[in-house]
């Protein structure tokens, strides 16, 4: 799923430009493209907690398979989409159906314990990680196909569709991912894996279509602050690297967009893989937060920095080079933010019975926070060049102000993870 939506970030910004939706207004399209990468985000927070709910009655199987199918079809209708509002519809039908990202948390909750969480939750950003080093690297070098390979395809087909191949490859992966799960992926819901364990033997009392889990699930989440106002980084990467050199930018083709983005994603799965778990056993995940939080700063400030520096060069050059390792390294820090989260909202259930719950309302926070950002960052992107406010860096300006406010939020987080009862 990461690389069914990732995959999109390298080109998006084009394709907005080439259906002249800002009828030829460059410094415009960061409005329409922000729109477009947040449907999805919005559709998914009025339907998550949904999803995470019937994940408690009916099995997390069944839900993730939804999800999957929702997505494959949806990412096929958007390469298909050759009108502003395809596309809105293909994204916004993407979100309202896809609840995984809290099924999958609620599913790891359940099969861990608390000497082996941080380990497992590792995973999860990893996961992410992976897909977003393949997503943007097949939307990049897949798109546009018949500019790169005009004898392979040189069908009108590829003229009329020039960003379905990409689309095509990432529902073949979401195919087999579908596959992988009915034959592989073991149910963790217990009374779906062994329906004669009830809640009784457990000694809880649960009624799932009862008010104490929404009110247990409700108390638990009321100690996690809102976390998400970071979201902003992923859209404003992208659109900053293909915005032209003349307004700000780096005008990076969507091959180059694809490249970088996908070395930031296996960057950051690599080092989560070897040294988050160590990071979270000896900070503990509330420092982790704070410390990842304060990184937040310096990688917003690379921005400006590498306008100044492209504008006064003329070119990217090796200066430029260095100045985008040095975000990845701040970028793979500032990440860790998202797996101590991620530990935090799990162990906050007082039992495994309102998992489901507990990662739906968390999901549903994140989703409404991924649905307001994009699109906040790249307005305001656009808005600070169109209007050359703060010499088009107000958006980062904003977003360094904000990090102070959740940096503040992090702090309230408690210093120690309780642990669940069995």
């Amino acid at each position: 799923e990461p690389i069914a939506s990732t995959s999109i970030f390298p080109y998006i910004n084009q394709l907005v430009r080439e259906l002249d939706i800002t009828g030829g207004d460059d410094a415009a399209v960061g409005y329409y493209a922000g729109l477009i990468e947040s449907l999805f985000f919005v559709t998914q927070a009025l339907t998550v907690l949904k999803w995470s709910r019937l994940s408690d009655r009916i099995g997390r199987k069944p839900v993730l398979l939804i999800g999957i199918s929702g997505s494959c079809f949806s990412i096929l209708a958007f390469g298909l989409s050759t009108t502003f509002w395809s596309l809105v519809i293909s994204r916004c039908v993407s979100g309202a159906l896809n609840g995984n990202t809290g099924v999958v948390k609620t599913m790891v909750g359940e099969f861990t314990d608390p000497t082996n969480i941080a380990q497992a939750f590792a995973w999860i950003p990893i996961s992410y990680s992976i897909g977003s080093f393949f997503g943007p690297l097949m939307g990049g070098t897949l798109a546009r196909p018949q500019d790169q390979w005009p004898t392979l395809f040189a069908h009108s087909f590829w003229n009329k569709y020039p960003y379905f191949l990409p689309c095509a490859g990432a529902a073949c992966l979401l195919v087999l991912a579908a596959f992988t799960i009915i034959f592989f992926l073991e149910e963790t819901l217990s009374t779906k894996r062994r329906p004669k364990l009830t809640s009784a033997m457990l000694g809880v009392s649960f009624d799932p279509d009862g008010d104490d889990q929404e009110a247990l699930a409700q108390k638990s989440m009321a100690n996690v602050p809102l976390r998400s106002l970071l979201i902003p980084t992923i859209a404003l990467l992208p659109l900053f690297y293909s915005t032209p050199i003349y307004l700000g930018g780096l005008g990076f083709t969507p091959a180059s967009i694809g490249w970088w983005l996908a070395m930031f994603g296996i960057a950051d799965g690599t080092f989560e893989a070897l040294f988050f778990a160590k990071i979270v056993d000896r900070l503990g995940p509330k420092r982790l937060f704070c410390v990842s939080v304060s990184c937040f700063v310096p990688l917003m400030t690379m921005f400006p920095i590498m306008s100044w520096l492209v504008q006064s060069r003329g070119m990217v050059d090796h200066t430029i080079t260095i100045a985008l390792l040095i975000q990845l390294v701040l970028f793979v820090t500032w990440s860790m933010a998202y797996g101590a989260v991620f530990l935090i909202i799990t162990n906050s259930a007082p039992s495994k019975n309102v998992l489901g719950a507990i990662n739906g309302l968390g999901q549903m926070s994140a989703s409404t926070a991924r649905a307001v950002g994009p699109a906040l960052a790249t307005s305001l992107f656009a808005f600070s060049k169109e209007h050359n406010v703060l010499n088009g860096n107000a958006v980062f300006v904003v977003f360094i102000v904000l990090t102070g406010g959740l940096r503040w939020l992090g702090s309230q987080l408690p210093d120690k993870i309780q642990d669940r009862d069995e």
